[in-house]
């Protein structure tokens, strides 16, 4: 009995190392098949990195990039679609502008002593002018909007330039008038109005260079 016994115990370890032999082998080839690397696709620009280098592009670059990043859709757009929330960004400026000259028309409405009463009358329809100029700028930019829409960098490109200029007039207006300052609300206005379109006309180029 003891001797069929040692028999057993000395055929044991080999019929156990035979058993776990095969499903061992199995699963390590079958890790070798799921672990030959796949080809990847080279990785694709992110939308941040889109953003700076068109804004590298541009004048005021930190302008450019606070713009832009301000508007959600630039999480998904190419240039062409940078070029329109950069047209987009000046057209509220301009819109703010105008809504900024007309409160201050409003106000110099309001003098109390006849001594400033002509001064106060030139001042406001100085202001109101003001108020149609920055109105002109904001059309302006919407039509530069509709023609990058259709690709029309072109056009879009005057359409731009011509709503930075159209607050100047404003500014030249109070300069030849001696009795009225300009007012500062609407310098930093078109100063801003001013970088926020030459972003837009460079943003617009690169655009353009790209369609190509």
């Amino acid at each position: 009995m003891a001797m069929v016994v040692l028999i057993l115990l000395a055929l044991l370890p080999f019929s156990a190392l035979g058993s776990r032999s095969g499903p061992t082998a199995v699963q390590h080839h079958g890790h070798a098949g799921h672990g030959t690397p796949k080809h990847s696709s080279p990785p694709q620009p992110t939308t941040a990195e889109l953003v700076r280098s068109t804004c590298n592009s541009t004048a005021y670059y930190d302008l450019c990039v606070s713009a832009l990043g301000a508007d959600p859709s630039s999480a998904t757009a190419d240039v062409r679609g940078l070029s329109t929330i950069a047209v987009s960004a000046a057209a509220a400026n301009a819109s703010g502008g105008a809504a900024t000259a007309a409160a201050l028309a409003s106000g110099t409405t309001t003098s109390s002593s006849n001594a400033q009463a002509a001064p106060a009358t030139a001042a406001t329809a100085l202001l109101r002018t003001c108020a149609a100029k920055y109105g002109q700028a904001r059309d302006a930019l919407a039509a530069a909007g509709d023609s990058i829409a259709q690709q029309d960098y072109d056009f879009a490109s005057m359409h731009v330039s011509a709503a930075a200029e159209y607050p100047q007039v404003c500014k030249a207006l109070f300069r030849r008038l001696r009795s009225a300052q300009y007012p500062p609300e609407l310098a930093a206005r078109e100063e801003t109005l001013r970088q926020l379109c030459s972003v837009a006309l460079d943003i617009i180029a690169r655009a353009s260079n790209s369609s190509g």
